[in-house]
């Protein structure tokens, strides 16, 4: 793992408009193999999509024979195949699991904001929130399964009060996914992967019927079609490779941090592993530390591309500086590794998560912790946040006014229409003050 100057950190790991090829060649191989030369991963989903969307069920049904290598039946895995998952459990992955769910499902029973009305302000004006109707959650399959973002995707739509949520996840689901399924009282799941999933879920088919939002994290083809159809439906953001900041000083365990680097880098090969700190001695003993417990890991490949490609240790003048470049790069999990980190948090204004203190570790985060580890990338957590209840709800507003009021606002309402030309939007106003009706 390279140790960098912020100079140099600067022009690379740190800055986020230097791009790093994200489809490797391999990848590119395989679709130009299956869909001929001019194709491109863009061009391949467009197509997933339009034909779905065409075609419904046939298409889901060819897509899902020439992509997976499986059959689309239309019908969701039985009830028997979900509950059969959970007794074949053993004690203490089922014990682990519960644990997830109850914290999980408490943390998110905190966000709930009620509605509102006021009669301040002549008649009543108020909001009220009503929950998404039908959710669809995509469960990345693969070779890392991830039944936990069916936890973290679920719990806060169920809090939230949405009426239906279907999953979708790719054929030969892990039997922890249809455990977890079962657990929570989620029986609409479909052995259906990748952009074709997307898309079943966007535009529905007689087999599956349309949600109005699509939350989860997948692949590339996954994340194209969830770009591609959104303002068809909903989404919960697009998902890029995951990434961890450290901030550190003299204070922490170079051990710990090592560990905490490397479970980040085993997620992908472009994940972003970084530590930032002003003490040379923590980032050479972290460097050690990382060749050390590298040795054996199962995922080692994967680690070392993602080390060498996002990821490094840059040496700042100072916690401060250190924390100006963390909010700069604004990262989905912020790590403080140093003394009373407390006393930090007031400096830190952009990411996802923060986790205070070495006890508070990102592993916690993603499986047991409380807070949904679906949190934003790519520099998003500037602007935006971990998913939560109100990504599951709607507000609307309400505007019941009195006829005091009404008379008030009808000259301002009606001077603003005019110097916007908009003669009908005047009229609409003038009329209530001259008795309803027009002068014809």
């Amino acid at each position: 793992m390279k140790i960098l100057n912020i100079d140099e950190a600067r022009r690379s790991i740190l800055n986020r408009d230097v791009q790093v090829e994200n489809t490797s060649p391999g990848l590119l191989a395989s679709v130009k193999d299956m869909f001929g030369a001019e194709a491109t991963p863009t061009s391949v989903v467009a197509e997933v999509l339009r034909t779905i969307k065409l075609e419904g069920d046939e298409a889901l049904k060819h897509w899902s024979e020439k992509l997976d290598g499986a059959s689309w039946t239309g019908t969701a895995v039985p009830k028997e195949a979900l509950e059969q998952a959970f007794q074949n459990l053993d004690k203490e992955l089922k014990q682990a699991i519960e644990l997830a769910i109850r914290r999980v499902r408490t943390f998110h029973e905190k966000q709930i904001i009620p509605g509102w009305r006021t009669d301040e302000m002549g008649g009543t004006l108020g909001q009220r929130f009503t929950p998404i109707e039908r959710v669809g959650i995509y469960v990345p399959g693969g070779s890392a399964p991830l039944p936990s973002s069916l936890i973290m995707s679920a719990i806060p739509a169920q809090v939230a009060g949405v009426d239906q949520i279907i999953i979708c996840t790719p054929p030969e689901p892990d039997e922890s996914i249809l455990a977890i399924a079962w657990m929570l009282d989620l029986t609409e799941l479909y052995a259906l992967g990748g952009a074709q999933a997307i898309g079943a879920m966007a535009y529905g088919s007689a087999s599956l019927a349309r949600v109005d939002k699509i939350v989860g994290a997948g692949n590339l083809f996954v994340t194209l079609a969830k770009q591609q159809v959104f303002g068809v439906v909903g989404l919960d953001g697009l998902a890029g490779p995951t990434e961890t900041l450290i901030i550190a000083d003299d204070s922490a365990n170079p051990a710990w941090v090592a560990a905490d680097l490397l479970a980040q880098a085993e997620h992908d090969r472009l994940a972003s592993a970084i530590l930032l700190t002003p003490h040379a001695e923590i980032a050479e003993a972290v460097q050690r530390e990382v060749q050390n417990q590298l040795i054996g890991l199962s995922r080692r490949d994967i680690i070392e591309q993602a080390l060498r490609n996002r990821s490094g240790i840059v040496i700042t003048p100072d916690l401060e500086v250190a924390m100006e470049l963390a909010n700069r790069y604004a990262p989905e999990h912020l790590c403080l590794s140093v003394e009373q980190p407390d006393q930090w948090l007031g400096a830190i204004r952009n990411a996802g998560g923060i986790f205070v203190g070495e006890r508070s570790f990102e592993v916690l985060g993603d499986y047991v912790a409380g807070p949904s580890h679906v949190m934003p990338t790519g520099g998003s957590a500037r602007y935006a946040s971990p998913l939560n209840v109100l990504d599951f709800v709607k507000l609307t507003s309400m505007v019941s006014l009195d006829d005091e009021a009404c008379a008030e606002l009808v000259p301002p309402a009606a001077a603003l229409a005019d110097i916007e030309t908009l003669t009908a939007h005047a009229a609409s106003a003038r009329m209530r003050s001259s008795g309803g009706a027009s002068d014809d």
